[in-house]
């Protein structure tokens, strides 16, 4: 009979102890195996959603910020660029340290926070964001894999690209009006302005990235509507210039000259308007990286650390149950030694025994986990735009296998080592 058989079927004569360490096994795995997947999607969707674009360009202030605020669409904006600084700036040719006149950018898109509609981003910009590839090779899609309608024009200023993860919770159609709140101050959340409604043109097809959750308007349209006075309008003199700006511009460069691509964000920076430094340009990617490995990093490996130590429990239990189990067993031990077995094939039957418990519980933990997450995944898309699914597997998974089964050999050492120095005359002896 088979080494494995005999471990099995011993495990099956203390089906209830074996089931409570398996179970205990299986929440620690599971616990792991969630933390992995959770981060592996976070770390990815960060990533992906800082891809877009070479260079955030905004006013000075916090980098974190910038990109926070202009790529995720969270927190406050660092500030606002007046349109005219903003217009200077996509004209400006900037002199290279070499000599050369560097021409403009390839692409440089102003976007602009502020609003929001049922609690999801409003953001102002123009039809030439979704021209561009969200990454490398992948671009908004209207008219397939989910998209529908088309992309907002320059001319028709109410016009607006939702979201898929936005249009959904929001019940957002093709053809729907919506109006945008704006709240001018902390103070003043109770009493929002509702502005001029915006049509829905286009709801693209899911892309994974923060974009997913929010709703795009055209630029005019979005300074028009705040530019009706109001009863906090110090003067309905007040100029249409000064009312309008930019949070930031989303650049794309000349990938063909990667000198002229080092020197453009120093260059942006040290760029003055009236005598004053009022640019800052960071890379997304460059603080993402910041973030994940610095704050999130630490977080997630605090999480991995603790569901470690829930795994190493649940071995020990398995240690304890097996271990508490020998001296019932002993006289099948000594039955198997008389029949034949050396002393290492009783040691070798309590360590595949334990290694079962382990993987066993192991493979229903995996399971767990993901079933978990593929129950929880509408929900995390709808609520943050993240996309997740059970069969979104991390490559770090596989280090449980091994893993496990070095844990399950240590733990089963113990009760396996008892096995091997039974006396096989004592125990036949005090058998009835």
């Amino acid at each position: 009979m088979s080494l494995w058989l005999i471990a099995w079927r011993n495990i099956q004569q203390r089906s209830l102890a074996s089931a409570l360490t398996g179970l205990s096994m299986a929440l620690g795995v599971a616990l792991v195996a969630a933390v992995l997947v959770i981060h592996g999607v976070i770390d990815r969707s960060f990533r992906r959603g800082a891809q877009g674009y070479d260079l955030v360009v905004g006013p000075k202030g916090s980098p974190l910020q910038l990109v926070l605020n202009t790529v995720y669409y969270l927190g406050d904006p660092a500030g606002k660029i007046p349109h005219e600084h903003y217009v200077e700036l996509i004209s400006h040719r900037f002199q290279l340290p070499d000599g050369r006149v560097s021409p403009p950018f390839k692409a440089a898109i102003p976007v602009c926070m502020g609003g929001s509609y049922l609690g999801f981003p409003l953001v102002g910009t123009t039809p030439e964001f979704f021209e561009l590839s969200f990454m490398e090779g992948e671009h908004y899609q209207f008219t397939q894999w989910g998209g529908q309608g088309r992309n907002m024009e320059t001319r028709n200023i109410w016009e607006a690209v939702v979201g898929p993860a936005a249009a959904k919770a929001a019940n957002l159609k093709l053809g729907d009006q919506f109006q945008p709140r704006h709240t001018r101050g902390v103070e003043e959340e109770e009493c929002p302005e509702e502005h001029h409604p915006f049509t829905v043109v286009g709801i693209f097809a899911p892309t994974g990235t923060p974009n997913d959750r929010a709703i795009f308007v055209n630029i005019e349209g979005f300074w028009q509507m705040h530019e009706h006075p109001s009863k906090d309008t110090p003067s309905e003199e007040q100029t249409e210039a000064s009312r309008r700006f930019v949070s930031a511009v989303l650049v794309r460069l000349d990938e063909s000259d990667p000198t002229l691509n080092a020197a453009i964000p120093r260059l942006i920076e040290d760029y003055r308007i009236g005598g004053v430094q009022v640019f800052q340009a960071v890379h997304p990617s460059v603080e993402v990286t910041k973030l994940l490995e610095g704050i999130i990093g630490n977080v997630q490996l605090v999480l991995l650390i603790l569901a470690v130590l829930v795994v190493v429990v649940a071995g020990v239990g398995i240690l304890v149950s097996i271990y508490n189990s020998m001296n019932e067993r002993k006289h099948d031990i000594a039955v198997m030694r008389a029949l034949g077995a050396s002393r290492l094939t009783v040691m070798m039957v309590i360590l595949l025994e334990s290694i079962l418990l382990s993987l066993g519980g192991g493979a229903v933990g995996v399971l767990l986990s993901h079933g978990l997450v593929g129950l929880l995944g509408p929900i995390i898309t709808e609520h943050t735009g993240v996309q997740i699914s059970a069969l979104q597997f991390q490559v770090s998974e596989l280090v449980l296998i091994p893993g496990l089964v070095i844990l399950a050999s240590i733990v089963g050492y113990l009760p396996a080592a008892a096995a091997y120095r039974t006396d096989v005359a004592k125990a036949l002896a005090a058998s009835p």
